[in-house]
């Protein structure tokens, strides 16, 4: 993700300062956390606590040694597919390349238990539907994504949204090298 002809990382985590900046909220989660890309951005002036939620154990292991130094930090190992009603409440929703992955019923499911009065998302607009995945020496290693992995529209997501009452208040394209292109969508609950 980080190679010069594919800048998914680098761009990801400019993205994810932005997003930890924009709202005037004290508690967060980011959701699929994987490795805590961006996590360093987390402003402990501002964040009471930050939750760090991914499947996957050893990704939250890295994150809590990685990020040891930031109190407000709390990792959680959830199956959003499954199990999110064991998730807690949050102000601010962060879900970067993780819509992809659970679709957009699970998605809203998500939302809808966390009750996050903002909800920033990234999702990766792949120009080629065939071959998604950035080309790279690891890209074999993807090859079991395909079984998961769906194609994300901005224009589904704003609908999907507005559904469990959500309206967008952000749109921001960030484009790749390699011809594909990072779509940051904010929405805010409607009160």
């Amino acid at each position: 993700m980080s190679l010069n002809s594919v800048k998914q990382l680098q761009t990801l985590n400019m993205m994810m300062k932005e997003q930890f900046d924009a709202y005037p909220v004290e508690s967060a989660m980011v959701l699929g956390v994987a490795g805590g890309n961006g996590l360093e951005h987390i402003n402990t002036d501002k964040y009471r606590i930050v939750y760090g939620v991914d499947v996957n154990e050893n990704y939250l292991r890295t994150v809590e040694r990685r990020y040891s130094q930031f109190n407000a930090l709390k990792c959680l190992c959830i199956d959003l597919m499954k199990d999110a009603s064991f998730l807690p409440q949050a102000q601010l929703l962060i879900a970067n390349l993780l819509i992809e992955y659970i679709g957009y019923a699970a998605f809203q499911n998500v939302v809808l238990q966390t009750r996050p009065q903002y909800v920033s998302s990234v999702i990766q607009i792949n120009t080629d539907t065939v071959n998604w995945v950035s080309d790279s020496p690891y890209i074999h290693k993807f090859d079991c994504l395909d079984e998961v992995h769906q194609q994300m529209d901005g224009e589904k997501l704003t609908v999907v949204m507005k559904e469990i009452g959500y309206s967008k208040i952000l749109e921001k394209s960030e484009p790749l090298p390699n011809g594909k292109l990072f779509l940051r969508i904010d929405f805010q609950h409607l009160s």
